[in-house]
């Protein structure tokens, strides 16, 4: 199971839609071409910056509009886990789907500055600023979504279950 986890933090605001965490003109480039689009809308050269194991942070509403992927674009990218002060419900799910934690925590857009190093304790609901030591409480994921998350997604949880043939 994923019990902590810690990443410097880039922040967003409120409002973020899925149109601008991938543009629609991106789906039509090869999967693996789609993550270099990312956000280049609101912050270009954002995803030459951004390295395996951040974590973003952001305001209200993150990951509202339409189902694109933007929760595996962020995952292809390196993002190891979402904080927002709320999350679209559809988004929320899909960030589990894709194996990518995603917790609504509020307060903490306005804990962290970007480039703080964030603490992430899935199971018990907690959160934390390493740099100013600021301790924030959030819904403990239950097993079930730890299950799917530790998994990597839940096609990889279906796949290693034998419940769904391995992808070619």
């Amino acid at each position: 199971m994923i019990r902590k986890l810690e990443g410097r933090t880039w922040k967003f605001g409120d409002n973020i839609n899925t149109d601008l965490m991938i543009p629609s003109f991106a789906l039509a480039e090869p999967e693996e071409k789609q993550p270099k689009y990312c956000f280049s809308a609101n912050r270009p050269g954002w995803v030459d910056l951004v390295k395996p194991g951040d974590i973003l942070v952001a305001g209200n509403n993150f990951g509202t509009g339409s189902s694109r992927p933007g929760a595996k674009v962020l995952k292809s990218l390196g993002i190891i886990c979402l904080l927002a002060e709320s999350i679209n419900g559809l988004f929320l799910r899909n960030c589990v789907n894709y194996g990518l934690p995603a917790l609504p925590c509020p307060g903490v857009f306005s804990s962290f500055n970007e480039g703080d190093i964030a603490s992430v304790q899935l199971e018990e609901g907690k959160v934390v600023n390493l740099n100013s030591g600021r301790v924030l409480a959030t819904t403990a994921l239950p097993n079930m979504l730890l299950e799917i998350l530790a998994a990597g997604g839940i096609v990889p949880l279906l796949e290693g279950k034998g419940l769904l043939d391995k992808a070619r």
